[in-house]
């Protein structure tokens, strides 16, 4: 039996490097990854001005495709905007979806952003807007030094969601830096991020109690997780 391939796609500021401890740990139990570095993502230097959300679908359909079975895909945090989108649109290709700290975002994420690119906050203000919970100095530091600005279409611009089918692909929300609880009350308040959550016909959560970044906090947790959907959506 083959395992389902499992492709990793990163929240803002982050490259494919932010998922290393956690695609070494499902490797080295026999799945097939791909972590991915999305457009504009690739370095400080990189232009940024003409990168669009649309780009970052594209980038991750082109790694669906690339796979050529259908997949996991997990995305983490920002990445929950352009992973739906992939999920409109190629959802014969998708196994299932894993939203990291994260949900099936409807509309932009932040419609009044006009920079051409958000830089990583200050540490003052990460901490005030982001559970840092099990996160070593050294970690946070490693962030801050690789950490490239996220082009602003990703923030400002909004998917079209117009195939049904994406309703049906089994999803699982991993809630680290706040608990199901909160995610399901705050799917009925409305947030843009997790709207999503109010349409799809197949959601698990899965509570992991740790920081936003649990690619780097609880690592092998989030690895079996994500190893355990991946079994669960082979097929024979």
């Amino acid at each position: 039996m083959d395992t389902t391939p499992i492709i990793l796609v990163p929240g803002f500021w982050l490259g494919a490097w932010a998922w290393d401890e956690v695609a070494a740990s499902l490797r080295a139990a026999g799945h097939d990854v791909t972590a991915l570095t999305l457009p504009g993502l690739e370095s400080v230097e990189a232009d940024r001005s003409s990168v669009t959300l649309a780009d970052h679908v594209n980038a991750i359909c082109a790694a669906v495709s690339a796979a050529g079975r259908p997949v996991v895909l997990a995305v983490h945090s920002g990445a929950g905007a352009p992973g739906y989108a992939v999920s409109d649109r190629v959802p014969e290709q998708i196994a299932a979806m894993v939203y990291v700290d994260t949900g099936p975002a409807k509309g932009a994420l932040d419609p009044e952003f006009e920079g051409a690119e958000k830089p990583l906050p200050s540490p003052e203000e990460l901490e005030k807007g982001e559970n840092l919970d099990g996160l070593a100095d050294e970690q946070l530091e490693t962030f801050r030094r690789r950490a490239v600005p996220e082009p602003g279409a990703a923030l400002r611009e909004a998917a079209d969601l117009t195939n049904e089918a994406r309703l049906d692909v089994p999803s699982t929300v991993v809630c680290t830096g706040f608990t199901s609880e909160q995610y399901k009350e705050a799917v009925k308040e409305g947030y843009a991020f997790l709207a999503g959550l109010a349409e799809l016909r197949d959601v698990t959560y899965v509570d992991l109690p740790t920081s936003h970044w649990p690619m780097w906090s609880r690592p092998q947790d989030l690895a079996t997780i994500l190893g355990d959907v991946a079994q669960g959506s082979t097929v024979a």
